[in-house]
Protein backbone atom coordinates (compact mmCIF):
# COMPACT_ATOMS: atom_id res chain seq x y z
CA UNK A 1 0.00 0.00 0.00
CA UNK A 2 2.79 2.41 0.91
CA UNK A 3 4.60 1.58 -2.32
CA UNK A 4 1.49 2.37 -4.40
CA UNK A 5 1.03 5.62 -2.50
CA UNK A 6 4.68 6.58 -3.16
CA UNK A 7 4.32 5.74 -6.84
CA UNK A 8 1.18 7.88 -7.01
CA UNK A 9 3.01 10.82 -5.44
CA UNK A 10 5.96 10.46 -7.83
CA UNK A 11 3.60 10.22 -10.82
CA UNK A 12 1.67 13.30 -9.70
CA UNK A 13 4.91 15.25 -9.25
CA UNK A 14 6.04 14.14 -12.70
CA UNK A 15 2.78 15.25 -14.32
CA UNK A 16 2.95 18.63 -12.57
CA UNK A 17 6.57 19.03 -13.67
CA UNK A 18 5.54 18.25 -17.25
CA UNK A 19 2.79 20.85 -16.97
CA UNK A 20 5.25 23.47 -15.74
CA UNK A 21 7.71 22.52 -18.48
CA UNK A 22 4.99 22.86 -21.11
CA UNK A 23 4.04 26.25 -19.67
CA UNK A 24 7.67 27.36 -19.86
CA UNK A 25 7.84 26.24 -23.47
CA UNK A 26 4.56 28.02 -24.24
CA UNK A 27 6.00 31.33 -23.03
CA UNK A 28 8.24 31.52 -26.08
CA UNK A 29 5.41 30.56 -28.42
CA UNK A 30 2.95 33.38 -27.69
CA UNK A 31 3.17 36.17 -30.25
CA UNK A 32 1.78 39.70 -29.95
CA UNK A 33 1.04 42.73 -32.12
CA UNK A 34 -1.02 45.90 -31.90
CA UNK A 35 -4.24 45.54 -33.87
CA UNK A 36 -6.32 48.70 -33.63
CA UNK A 37 -7.61 51.63 -31.60
CA UNK A 38 -11.35 51.73 -30.97
CA UNK A 39 -13.92 53.91 -29.18
CA UNK A 40 -11.53 56.88 -29.16
CA UNK A 41 -12.98 59.94 -27.42
CA UNK A 42 -11.43 63.36 -26.97
CA UNK A 43 -13.03 65.10 -23.97
CA UNK A 44 -15.93 62.68 -24.40
CA UNK A 45 -16.29 63.49 -28.11
CA UNK A 46 -16.04 60.49 -30.51
CA UNK A 47 -13.45 61.19 -33.22
CA UNK A 48 -13.60 57.99 -35.29
CA UNK A 49 -15.23 59.87 -38.18
CA UNK A 50 -12.99 62.95 -38.00
CA UNK A 51 -9.69 63.71 -39.71
CA UNK A 52 -9.15 67.41 -38.87
CA UNK A 53 -10.45 70.22 -36.67
CA UNK A 54 -12.85 71.21 -39.49
CA UNK A 55 -14.82 68.02 -38.82
CA UNK A 56 -15.83 69.13 -35.31
CA UNK A 57 -19.14 70.95 -34.99
CA UNK A 58 -19.53 74.26 -33.14
CA UNK A 59 -20.61 72.67 -29.83
CA UNK A 60 -17.66 70.27 -29.94
CA UNK A 61 -15.25 73.14 -30.53
CA UNK A 62 -16.71 75.08 -27.61
CA UNK A 63 -16.27 72.06 -25.37
CA UNK A 64 -12.69 71.48 -26.54
CA UNK A 65 -11.86 75.17 -26.07
CA UNK A 66 -13.24 75.08 -22.54
CA UNK A 67 -11.21 71.99 -21.70
CA UNK A 68 -8.04 73.43 -23.20
CA UNK A 69 -8.52 76.73 -21.32
CA UNK A 70 -8.70 74.76 -18.08
CA UNK A 71 -5.41 73.06 -18.98
CA UNK A 72 -6.89 69.61 -19.56
CA UNK A 73 -7.73 67.42 -22.54
CA UNK A 74 -8.78 63.93 -21.38
CA UNK A 75 -8.71 61.09 -23.85
CA UNK A 76 -10.16 57.59 -23.57
CA UNK A 77 -9.87 54.65 -25.96
CA UNK A 78 -9.41 50.91 -26.21
CA UNK A 79 -6.14 49.62 -27.58
CA UNK A 80 -6.68 46.15 -29.02
CA UNK A 81 -3.67 43.82 -28.79
CA UNK A 82 -3.69 40.55 -30.73
CA UNK A 83 -2.18 37.49 -29.03
CA UNK A 84 -1.42 34.46 -31.19
CA UNK A 85 -0.71 30.94 -29.91
CA UNK A 86 1.16 28.89 -32.56
CA UNK A 87 1.44 25.96 -30.09
CA UNK A 88 0.13 22.81 -31.73
CA UNK A 89 1.02 23.50 -35.33
CA UNK A 90 3.89 21.02 -35.28
CA UNK A 91 3.26 19.07 -32.08
CA UNK A 92 0.77 16.43 -31.14
CA UNK A 93 -0.24 18.13 -27.91
CA UNK A 94 -1.72 21.54 -28.65
CA UNK A 95 -2.39 23.60 -25.54
CA UNK A 96 -4.39 26.72 -24.88
CA UNK A 97 -2.53 29.42 -22.99
CA UNK A 98 -4.13 31.66 -20.36
CA UNK A 99 -2.81 35.13 -19.72
CA UNK A 100 -3.60 35.70 -16.06
CA UNK A 101 -2.13 39.19 -15.96
CA UNK A 102 -0.81 41.61 -18.55
CA UNK A 103 0.86 44.63 -16.89
CA UNK A 104 1.58 47.18 -19.61
CA UNK A 105 2.98 50.64 -20.27
CA UNK A 106 1.80 52.71 -23.22
CA UNK A 107 4.24 54.82 -25.23
CA UNK A 108 3.15 57.35 -27.86
CA UNK A 109 5.97 58.64 -30.06
CA UNK A 110 8.31 56.96 -27.54
CA UNK A 111 6.93 58.99 -24.65
CA UNK A 112 5.51 57.02 -21.72
CA UNK A 113 1.90 57.97 -21.01
CA UNK A 114 0.06 55.51 -18.76
CA UNK A 115 0.23 51.99 -17.36
CA UNK A 116 -2.44 49.40 -16.62
CA UNK A 117 -3.44 45.75 -16.62
CA UNK A 118 -6.15 43.48 -18.05
CA UNK A 119 -9.45 43.30 -16.17
CA UNK A 120 -9.72 39.51 -16.40
CA UNK A 121 -7.68 36.53 -17.69
CA UNK A 122 -7.54 35.99 -21.46
CA UNK A 123 -7.37 32.51 -23.00
CA UNK A 124 -5.44 32.19 -26.26
CA UNK A 125 -6.50 29.00 -28.11
CA UNK A 126 -3.89 26.59 -29.47
CA UNK A 127 -2.94 25.72 -33.04
CA UNK A 128 -2.66 29.27 -34.36
CA UNK A 129 -5.62 30.66 -32.43
CA UNK A 130 -5.76 34.41 -31.83
CA UNK A 131 -7.41 36.37 -29.02
CA UNK A 132 -7.87 40.12 -28.64
CA UNK A 133 -6.60 41.71 -25.43
CA UNK A 134 -8.50 44.99 -24.93
CA UNK A 135 -6.50 47.58 -22.98
CA UNK A 136 -8.51 50.44 -21.49
CA UNK A 137 -6.62 53.71 -21.87
CA UNK A 138 -7.52 56.92 -20.06
CA UNK A 139 -5.16 59.87 -19.56
CA UNK A 140 -4.76 63.63 -20.09
CA UNK A 141 -3.10 64.64 -23.35
CA UNK A 142 -2.23 68.15 -22.14
CA UNK A 143 -0.49 66.88 -19.01
CA UNK A 144 1.65 64.49 -21.07
CA UNK A 145 2.14 66.44 -24.32
CA UNK A 146 1.42 70.03 -23.27
CA UNK A 147 4.76 71.24 -24.62
CA UNK A 148 3.69 70.40 -28.19
CA UNK A 149 0.93 72.99 -28.38
CA UNK A 150 -2.80 72.40 -28.64
CA UNK A 151 -3.03 72.07 -32.43
CA UNK A 152 -0.37 69.36 -32.56
CA UNK A 153 -1.98 67.56 -29.62
CA UNK A 154 -5.37 67.42 -31.32
CA UNK A 155 -3.76 66.30 -34.59
CA UNK A 156 -2.02 63.53 -32.65
CA UNK A 157 -5.35 62.44 -31.19
CA UNK A 158 -6.87 62.32 -34.67
CA UNK A 159 -3.97 60.23 -35.98
CA UNK A 160 -4.47 57.75 -33.16
CA UNK A 161 -8.25 57.45 -33.18
CA UNK A 162 -9.63 59.47 -36.06
CA UNK A 163 -10.94 58.51 -39.47
CA UNK A 164 -7.48 57.36 -40.59
CA UNK A 165 -6.57 55.78 -37.28
CA UNK A 166 -3.16 54.12 -37.03
CA UNK A 167 -1.18 52.40 -34.27
CA UNK A 168 2.17 53.22 -35.91
CA UNK A 169 2.87 55.90 -33.26
CA UNK A 170 2.18 53.47 -30.41
CA UNK A 171 4.10 50.75 -28.65
CA UNK A 172 3.38 48.69 -25.56
CA UNK A 173 5.93 47.33 -23.13
CA UNK A 174 4.34 44.45 -21.23
CA UNK A 175 5.19 41.76 -18.66
CA UNK A 176 2.76 38.90 -19.40
CA UNK A 177 1.94 36.43 -16.62
CA UNK A 178 0.80 32.90 -17.54
CA UNK A 179 -1.23 30.48 -15.48
CA UNK A 180 0.58 27.19 -14.68
CA UNK A 181 -0.19 24.11 -12.54
CA UNK A 182 2.05 25.61 -9.82
CA UNK A 183 0.66 29.12 -9.98
CA UNK A 184 1.29 32.22 -12.06
CA UNK A 185 4.51 32.48 -14.06
CA UNK A 186 5.92 35.80 -15.20
CA UNK A 187 7.79 36.28 -18.47
CA UNK A 188 11.56 36.32 -17.87
CA UNK A 189 11.80 39.83 -19.35
CA UNK A 190 9.58 42.61 -20.66
CA UNK A 191 8.38 42.46 -24.27
CA UNK A 192 7.83 45.32 -26.70
CA UNK A 193 4.69 45.14 -28.85
CA UNK A 194 4.25 47.17 -32.05
CA UNK A 195 1.79 47.13 -34.93
CA UNK A 196 3.77 45.69 -37.84
CA UNK A 197 3.61 41.92 -37.33
CA UNK A 198 3.43 39.19 -34.73
CA UNK A 199 6.68 38.77 -32.81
Amino acid sequence: MKKKFLVAIILSAFLVSCGVYNSLMNISRLKFKLDSVSNFKLSGIPVNNKSSLKDFNALDLVKLSSQITSGSLPVTFILNVDAKNPNGNSTGNPADITLEKFPWKLFIDNKETISGNILKPVKVPAAGGTSVIPLNVNFDLVKVFGNLGIEKIINMALKLGGQKSSTSHIKIIADPVLGTPLGNMKYPSSITIIDKEFH
